[in-house]
């Protein structure tokens, strides 16, 4: 299926058909295929839309103006044409549902995993302009390991290990050496929610913070931040997994049973 927001083609993937409506927001280095075994765990409760953000996967392009404001307009395009209350977010795709539920009262309930909000004097993307160089230099492994390191999720192995895997690892895989460049998409969206997290008070819809025990330790920071300020909220930490849980790669069984716990 595909919505109009703002002259860009925003394809979304269905699974289900029946119960509340739910739309899962991917993070950076994804699309929404990176979310079909979590969407297929939820598809037996809810009706599950996952949109590809724009840039990545089918949908549009992400044109000059991409930011925060774009990615908030998508989603609300993306909740208008199904008609869904519900969203989950990762990442990246936390910050962009998080900002949307300042202004979209339509969002009646929002679970959030590990949102990377700058946060007591971190920046969370301040390993942008390493990767732009080793970009421009048509460096893409290299620059895929910055992302890497700098997210946090590899950031205890040693580069020089990293590097040959990278190369190898995106000499194989078409779509994850496409998506490298996106980066610098999930970074401005990051870097343009900077700001006191007090602002997210205003927030009315039911929130589920939602993390894990392995996760590098500025995001676990962000949720303790979150926590007291959001008026409605719950937190739940996932033993032993880490930031990208809900992706194929992980653990999405683990986050599937707490996201049927809250929207059910």
């Amino acid at each position: 299926m595909r919505t109009l927001a703002k002259a860009t083609d925003i394809r979304y993937r269905t699974f289900g058909g029946g119960g509340r409506k739910l739309v899962l927001l991917h993070g950076g280095l994804q699309t929404s295929a990176n979310f079909s075994r979590l969407a297929a765990e939820l598809a037996t409760t809810f009706t599950v839309y996952v949109p590809d953000r724009r840039g990545r996967g089918r949908s549009g392009p992400a044109g000059d103006d991409h930011g925060l404001r774009t990615e908030i307009d998508d989603l609300a395009a993306v909740l208008d044409e199904t008609g869904a209350g519900n969203v989950f977010g990762l990442s990246s795709g936390a910050v962009v549902a998080l900002n949307a539920a300042l202004e979209l009262p339509h969002i009646e309930r929002l679970a959030l995993y590990e949102p990377p909000l700058p946060y007591d004097g971190h920046d969370p993307v301040a390993w942008r302009p390493r990767y732009e160089k080793e970009l421009a230099a048509g460096r893409t492994a290299a620059a895929f390991v910055t992302t890497a390191k700098g997210t946090g999720e590899l950031r205890y192995v040693p580069r020089a290990v990293l590097l040959p895997m990278a190369a190898l690892y995106l000499r194989g895989d078409r779509q994850a050496r496409q998506l490298v460049p996106t980066m610098r998409q999930d970074a401005t969206v990051v870097a343009q929610a900077a700001g006191p997290l007090d602002r997210y008070a205003a927030v009315t819809a039911e929130t589920l913070l939602l993390g894990g025990s392995r996760s590098p330790a500025y995001l676990k920071k962000v949720l303790h931040g979150l926590e007291p300020v959001l008026p409605h909220v719950r937190r739940v930490t996932l033993n032993g997994v880490g930031h990208v849980a809900a992706d194929n790669s992980g653990k999405p069984e683990r986050v599937a049973a707490e996201l049927r716990k809250f929207f059910g």
